[in-house]
């Protein structure tokens, strides 16, 4: 009675070459450890991360170990570390949560495993066709060697008890900020963060927006971003503490929402609002708001280095991640609510039924609320801008 369901195995395993190589994969992984370096600066997140280890750990036998960083180039660096020893095989590093500019260095250093994300059975729920946001990290072709897991966009947060009308685009801070001085700020620019919210005033206030997505040169730099040293010098003296001083990171900014010192934050997490009011971080009448132009997005990516030790084990949970439940649960806001990267149109009845049930809040935004979703300039413009703002504003 058993011998028929082995034999159907067989066969679909020799009729598809890639489903043997996953398989073969998964028994390799049984048993490893992966050291996820991840960001560990917020406790949903962490939470989801411990509860993925338990799941890959119960129907996979591969456990994970959360590696917390403060900054991704810190596994970034231990990575160039380990080349530069000579450690190519057996690192530390098994799987790394990265974006960007880390993604870029890692990749033009060739310190990436892969290209792997062809053979995740899960990805045929991502849409992979040309120049869809999957294959693109802040305009670098991702060509296979790390994988999406979770959606991010830029937004702001206002107390609508004391906000009734914010500001409509990044220009309008300005007269905003001059009708209610001190009410304003942001993340020091040395936090990605800081640096965001001066990326999406630059996308907005560039002559040539185009010329963002192409690596900076001195004389693009110059032309493009004057209009924006314009706009921050006549927006600065207004900021809270006269834009002398500015809160470390988004955590801090939003406690200072909560304890009504400003009326205006911003997060990376469209969730994130409905999901601190929930904890009792921000007041009940904290609302999302996004410029009419549209926000700042990415996805959040998981990268394997070159010399993972347990790569194996790693595939394994880029996988499991872009399981169509593990995203349902990922989205919901009780447990984190990041917007999901899989295709609805990808999707089969019962998966699509998942998402339709998650619950909701008043202060969670729908898709259509958040409006169009602006790319990631070049990562070298991120570097120029935020030294560029700590030479004109730090001395």
């Amino acid at each position: 009675m058993r011998l028929k369901p082995i034999l159907a195995v067989l066969a679909a395993l020799t009729a598809s070459p890639a489903l043997a190589d996953w398989a073969e994969t998964v028994e390799v992984a049984r048993g490893q450890t992966v050291y996820w370096n991840a960001w560990g600066g917020d406790e949903r997140t962490n939470a989801f991360i411990a509860w993925v280890g338990e799941q890959t750990q119960a129907q996979y036998g591969v456990s994970v170990e959360h590696v917390r960083l403060t900054d991704t180039a810190e596994a970034v660096t231990r990575v160039v570390s380990e080349r530069a020893a000579g450690q190519d095989d057996n690192g530390s590093v098994d799987l790394i949560w990265i974006n960007g500019p880390n993604f870029l260095a890692m990749k033009e250093q060739d310190l990436l495993f892969g290209p792997f994300v062809q053979d995740l059975p899960n990805i045929r729920h991502v849409d992979m066709s040309e120049n869809t946001p999957a294959t693109l990290d802040f305009t670098v072709p991702v060509e296979g060697m790390e994988s999406p897991w979770r959606l991010a966009r830029f937004v702001f947060i206002h107390d609508s008890a004391r906000v009734e009308t914010p500001p409509a685009d990044m220009a309008a801070f300005v007269d905003w900020a001059a009708s209610h001085p001190g009410r304003f700020t942001h993340p020091d620019p040395s936090n990605f963060m800081g640096a965001t919210f001066l990326k999406q005033a630059l996308i907005e206030l560039a002559p040539d927006p185009y010329a963002l997505l192409k690596p900076v040169s001195d004389m693009t730099f110059e032309a493009q971003t004057a209009p924006l040293w314009a706009w921050y010098d006549a927006l600065r003296p207004n900021m809270w503490r006269a834009g002398q001083t500015f809160p470390e990171n988004e955590s801090i900014q939003q406690q200072l929402l909560n304890d009504g010192e400003i009326d205006i934050a911003m997060s990376f997490d469209p969730a994130s609002a409905a999901a601190n009011i929930a904890k009792g971080l921000l007041p009940e009448s904290a609302r999302v708001f996004v410029p009419v132009g549209g926000t700042i997005g990415n996805i959040s990516f998981v990268a394997i280095p070159y010399n993972a030790a347990n790569a194996e084990g790693a595939q394994v949970v880029a996988n499991f991640l872009l399981d169509p439940a593990v995203q349902a649960r990922m989205q919901n806001i009780e447990v984190m609510g990041s917007f999901s990267v899989l295709d609805p149109d990808l999707l089969d009845a019962e998966a699509r039924a998942a998402f339709d049930a998650l619950p909701s809040a008043p202060a969670l935004p729908t898709l259509a609320e958040l409006g169009s979703t602006l790319p990631e300039p070049h990562p070298s413009w991120m570097t120029r801008l935020t030294e560029e703002w700590a030479k004109r504003y730090t001395r």
